[in-house]
């Protein structure tokens, strides 16, 4: 009998036994994070990328599933041309865009430099 409570005071005292007793909880969280927590952040970062990047005449999908044109951008709100026909418009939050289907041709970023042609192709 006196083994037995040697043998429990012996393991209760090693910092191995704490050590393997933590280790299931702590590749459960890296499981996690590698396969939840990480590809959410990305999501969320390509999501901010999306909504800076709207702008007028850009043909999106709002989170209720309404299909639109953009007319105005504000902050925090956009108009969206619903129907052409009756001229609706809906007043909407920037951040209830989903989608964007098609982007206006008229970019206000720099256009990309052609390539020089040679001499020798005239």
């Amino acid at each position: 009998m006196m083994f037995f409570l040697l043998q429990a005071a012996g393991k209760s005292s090693s910092p191995g036994g704490m050590l393997s007793m933590l280790l299931p909880f702590i590749l459960m969280f890296v499981v996690m994070y590698f396969l939840i927590l990480r590809p959410q952040k990305r999501k969320e970062k390509e999501r901010k990328i999306l909504l800076s990047r709207i702008k007028k005449n850009d043909r999106v999908v709002t989170a209720g599933g309404i299909h639109g044109l953009i007319t105005s951008v504000r902050e925090n709100e956009i108009i969206l041309r619903v129907d052409d026909a009756k001229d609706v418009k809906l007043k909407i939050d920037r951040s209830a865009i989903v989608t964007v289907l098609e982007v206006s041709g008229d970019d206000t970023e720099e256009p990309k430099e052609l390539p020089k042609e040679s001499k020798d192709t005239k």
